[in-house]
This record gives C-alpha cells, sequence and structure tokens, in this order.
C-alpha cells in the first residue's frame, strides 16, 4: 500500500516568534523561510500581517523570497484581518490565509461573548471572505480540544461548506491526551457529511510535554497537515517539535502510513539557526537536535555501537545534518570558499559591502580560532547583520581588570549615537562589572531576566555564544553576542540587547492569536 502525504506546516515564524524575547526581525524571518524551504517544508505560516506593520512587511518578505513553499498569514475571523493577510501574501507563488475563530464553551462565552450559532455565522463569513482573495484558505477552531463535539462537527462542516480546504483541530492550550485526542479527530471525520473535502490539520502545544504524541495520535485517526516548530519554539511550553514528529514517522514507517517531503539532511543547521537567531539554546538532551541527541558515555553503549550501530540507535546522526558539524574552513580559506560554505547553509549575502564585512570578521575569528564550524559561520552572519543595522549603542573599547582578593574593574568606551563616551564600574565579577558600566551609559532602567552563556562548538578555543534577556515596561528582548573572550561576548550581547529596546516597536497580540 503506498503512503499518503503527511504536510508539515511550520509556524516558527509566526507561533515560535511568540515565545517571548523571541521576536526576529524582517531578515531573520527571510533568512529562516530559506532554510525551511530548503528543507521542503509545505507550508511556511510568516506570520500575522494585521498585528503590526513589521509583521505585514516581514510576511511580504517572506512571500517573496521563497518560491517552492506555500506562505500563509495568520488572521482571525474579521474582514480586517483577512484583506490584510491576503494582500502580505500577494507576492507568493503559492499563498494561504489561516483564519480562525474559538469554539469552545469557554471561550464562546467570556472571550468572545457570543452564542454558538453567531460563531458559526461569523466562521462561515469569514471562510467565504478569504476564498474570494485566496483560493488556500485553512480555518482553525481555537481551543477545540475544549470543544463540544456536537458543536466543532456542525461548524468545521459549515466551515467546509464555505471553501476552507485545511481544517485545524489545535490543542490551543494543551490539554490533550494523545487517545483521547486521536478520538477526537477520528470522530469528527467519520461524523462530518463533507469531510472529504479538506484535509484535517493538528497544532499541539506542550503545557503537558504531550504536543508530539498527540500530534502523532492525530496522524494516525487521519489528520494529514502537523503543524510544529523548529526545536519546538513556541508561546508558554511551546509547539509540537518538527524535528520530532518528521524523525518519527521516518524512523517507524511500520506504524505511520504517511510520509513528508522534509529533506532531513538540513534539520540540524535549520536548529542552530533558529537557535542563534531567537537566542533560545537548544537543550543537550533535546531529541534529534541535542548535542547527546547522538552522544554514548556507557561503556555497554559504546561497545555495541562499535559493533553494531543500531543496537543502541535508531536513526543516523547524518541523515539529519549532523554532519556538517565538521570543520570546513581556516585562516588560509579564500573569500569564495568563504561565500560558497555559507550558501551551502543557505545564507546569501544581500551585496558584496555584506559579504566583505563578514569575510573581514572571519578572518579575524580565524586569528584568533584555527578550527572554524558551521555555528562559528551562523554566529558570524548574525553579528554582521548588527553591525549593519543602525544602532543607538556600539562597543567601541573595553578593558577588565580581575584579580584574587580584589572587586573586578571595568573600563569602557561607547558610542551612543555617533558619540564616543567612557564609564567605568566594578561588579561582583568582570561580567557584572562591564554590565553596570555599560548601564551607567545607558540608564535604560531594564531589568535582567536571562543571562545564558553556551559553547558554540568544543574545545578551549571555542567562541562562547552568549544570551541577554532585558525586560522593561512589559516590553522583553533578546540580545546575542558571540566572542573567543566570554566577557566581550557579554559585553556585545547586551549592548545588542539594549539597541534591540531601542528601537523596539510594540507589536499588537489581537486577542486569541494563540491558537
Amino acid at each position: 500500500m503506498s503512503k499518503q502525504n503527511l504536510i508539515v506546516f511550520d509556524t516558527t515564524l509566526r507561533d515560535g516568534e511568540q515565545s517571548p524575547g523571541a521576536s526576529m526581525t524582517k531578515d531573520e524571518k527571510v533568512r529562516i523561510a530559506l532554510m525551511l524551504e530548503r528543507m521542503r517544508v509545505d507550508v511556511i505560516e510568516a506570520g500575522f500581517a494585521i498585528a503590526s506593520e513589521g509583521d505585514f512587511q516581514a510576511v511580504k518578505a517572506v512571500a517573496e523570497a521563497v518560491k517552492d513553499s506555500t506562505i500563509c498569514s495568520l488572521s482571525r475571523a474579521i474582514e480586517a484581518d483577512i484583506r490584510r493577510a491576503a494582500e502580505a501574501i500577494k507576492p507568493a507563488n503559492s499563498g494561504r490565509i489561516h483564519t480562525f475563530l474559538a469554539t469552545s464553551p469557554i471561550h464562546m462565552k467570556y472571550k468572545l461573548q457570543m452564542q454558538p450559532d453567531a460563531v458559526i455565522e461569523q466562521a462561515v463569513k469569514a471562510v467565504r471572505f478569504a476564498r474570494n482573495l485566496a483560493a488556500d484558505v485553512e480555518f482553525s477552531c481555537e481551543d477545540a480540544g475544549r470543544s463540544e463535539m456536537d458543536f466543532l462537527c456542525r461548524i468545521v462542516e459549515a466551515a467546509i461548506a464555505a471553501g476552507a480546504r485545511t481544517i485545524n483541530i489545535p490543542d490551543t492550550v494543551g490539554y490533550a491526551i494523545p487517545e483521547l485526542y486521536a478520538e477526537q479527530i477520528r470522530t469528527l471525520i467519520e461524523r462530518v457529511p463533507n469531510s472529504d473535502q479538506a484535509i484535517f490539520s493538528v497544532h499541539c502545544h506542550n503545557d503537558l510535554g504531550l504536543a508530539v504524541a498527540n500530534s502523532l495520535a492525530a496522524v494516525q485517526a487521519g489528520a494529514r497537515q502537523v503543524e510544529c516548530t523548529i526545536n519546538g519554539l513556541g508561546e508558554r511550553a511551546g509547539n509540537a517539535s518538527l524535528e520530532e514528529l518528521v524523525m518519527a514517522v521516518r524512523t517507524r514507517p511500520d506504524v505511520f502510513n504517511v510520509e513528508t517531503r522534509i529533506n532531513p539532511i538540513h534539520i540540524v543547521p535549520t536548529s542552530r539557526l533558529v537557535s542563534t537567531i531567537t537566542g533560545f539554546p537548544v537543550q543537550p538532551n533535546k531529541a534529534i537536535v541535542g548535542k547527546n541527541a547522538f552522544a554514548h558515555e556507557s561503556g555497554i553503549h559504546q561497545d555495541g555501537i562499535l559493533k553494531h550501530r543500531e543496537t543502541y540507535e535508531i536513526m543516523k546522526a547524518e541523515d539529519v545534518g549532523w554532519k556538517t558539524n565538521a570543520l570546513v574552513l581556516g585562516k588560509h580559506s579564500g573569500r569564495n570558499a568563504f561565500r560558497f560554505r555559507l550558501q551551502e547553509l543557505g545564507i546569501n549575502f544581500v551585496s558584496e559591502q555584506e559579504l566583505n564585512t563578514a569575510f573581514t570578521l572571519f578572518k579575524q575569528l580565524a586569528d584568533k580560532k584555527h578550527e572554524i564550524y558551521d555555528e562559528d559561520l551562523q554566529a558570524l552572519v548574525t553579528d554582521t547583520r548588527a553591525a549593519a543595522a543602525a544602532e543607538y549603542l556600539q562597543l567601541v573599547a573595553m578593558e577588565v581588570q580581575s584579580k584574587t582578593g580584589e572587586t573586578p574593574l571595568a573600563k569602557i568606551v561607547l558610542s551612543v549615537k555617533g558619540a564616543e563616551q567612557a564609564a567605568e564600574a566594578e561588579g561582583s565579577g568582570p561580567v557584572d562589572a562591564v554590565f553596570k558600566a555599560i548601564e551607567s551609559l545607558a540608564n535604560s532602567g531594564a531589568s535582567l531576566e536571562l543571562y545564558s552563556v553556551n559553547a558554540i562548538t568544543s574545545g578551549t578555543d571555542s567562541q562562547g555564544e552568549v544570551t541577554v534577556r532585558l525586560a522593561l515596561g512589559g516590553r522583553i528582548v533578546n540580545g546575542l553576542g558571540a566572542d573567543t573572550d566570554i566577557v566581550i561576548a557579554s559585553a556585545k550581547a547586551y549592548i545588542n540587547a539594549l539597541n534591540a529596546l531601542q528601537s523596539h516597536t510594540d507589536r499588537k497580540h489581537p486577542q486569541g492569536a494563540d491558537i
């Protein structure tokens, strides 16, 4: 029996971005979208076009850049939202409008303050309006996991009759249990008379750690689209992880009568790109993409692997892209080799000037670090594009004194709106002293919510990648910095976060944006 196609719908750029501090710039969204396209993701949900002008421009930019994946924009079941979504996806070779409306009793009563019949009427009206603007329309029943089955059957039937060709049954609050969720999907497909005219989709949140399990149970019950994110990124505890879903289906063909179009070789590079851009490190024991996912320390395991790989490994590390974590460039590498390797990683420069800047930074790094890995290159490109942006603060010079028995002292020179200013400060440690010196010039008043350090690669000469999360007036931003000197990396990250605060435009998340 031939296998059916399982559509992979990636919402890293929309739902993933709703993680506090994970906001992405337009260029960063395009960068990730091109990697998703290279991975052969079927549908890329690029954003929520009505949320802000920035979101609209980001969706539009992704629609212009991506040629082989369907580009989708989320919208509430409101004509203004739907019209804005249609405008944003207009440049796409293949576009989709994804509109949604709450269907659970608690949402209808307290959030929508609408009667069930009125909810169905609005859903039908929204789907019809969207179909006038796009051939591909998806309708989501927000909080379907807590909705009543009779009502779900009614609204799903009506939405399909109105023209929706994908019906999403999301577990919005992560409440579902695999067996019960599968039964819900199976019942809908059986009871809705026109269910054969639509593809049923699932969008699971991970509040109970069951997002992937629920999604896979739904696939076995007949769902043929899974909505997911790279690294499981997403609001609260996150979403179903793309890499886990794809590799589960691929590894267990005896269980799942479906297959995806995904080329898994790009999974690890894409995971690392998303981690670098968002500032959300991947935990070492994360399935598929964690550093320890294919590591074996137990002597028994090592012995078994050496004798026969399949004794303890159900997948090949190379199949998901771990072989790209190999030495690729060094201090003697030329400009063309540098450009070619970055193109292999899905990175293209918008101008020769940007390439020259990145190559200069590469040479500087190669003088300090003999072995340059792909992860170093990803961080380097992020630094290049941050440097190219008009910044409020820039690091000019820094000196740190740290001796046993003495209070650390940091002296720093920053360019503040183009004018150099100097400051110094003491701290409990060198990083604390640097942050206090920077803050004495910035006067941001922001609170430090997170300070995280990760080694980008192995070895004592590895670059340290620092993530700084700042909060101010309800806004949360991440700052990233990388350097072989961890104190310099920390300063870069703090300054990057301050610049993000300075340029931050509030993104409006209309009520119910999280499906």
